[in-house]
């Protein structure tokens, strides 16, 4: 099963912190210069799930979290029924 971790903070919402590791994902693809599977896994991933998140839900479930000083984990995974991903609240950070 292949899953990403995001962790969005007050700076950079889910969003944007999706957006950031699609890029970086891509750039080092292109730069790798060979066929990378893994990595081409991780960008169809992160695609799907820029695609199809409700991002203001998840930017209002987040927040007040991060607002109360937690930190917040997205894992984003790819099943055979499509696309899943489950917001964590990682106490004691």
């Amino acid at each position: 099963m292949n899953c990403v971790e995001l962790f969005p903070s007050l700076d950079h919402c889910i969003e944007s912190t999706a957006r950031e590791e699609f890029w970086n994902s891509v750039n080092g693809y292109s730069e790798g210069g060979r066929e990378d599977k893994e990595l081409e896994e991780r960008i169809e991933l992160l695609k799907a799930f820029l695609e199809s998140a409700d991002f203001g839900k998840l930017r209002s479930q987040s927040e007040k979290h991060l607002i109360e000083g937690k930190k917040i984990k997205f894992v984003i995974c790819q099943q055979e029924g499509g696309l899943d991903y489950r917001m964590m609240v990682i106490e004691g950070v």
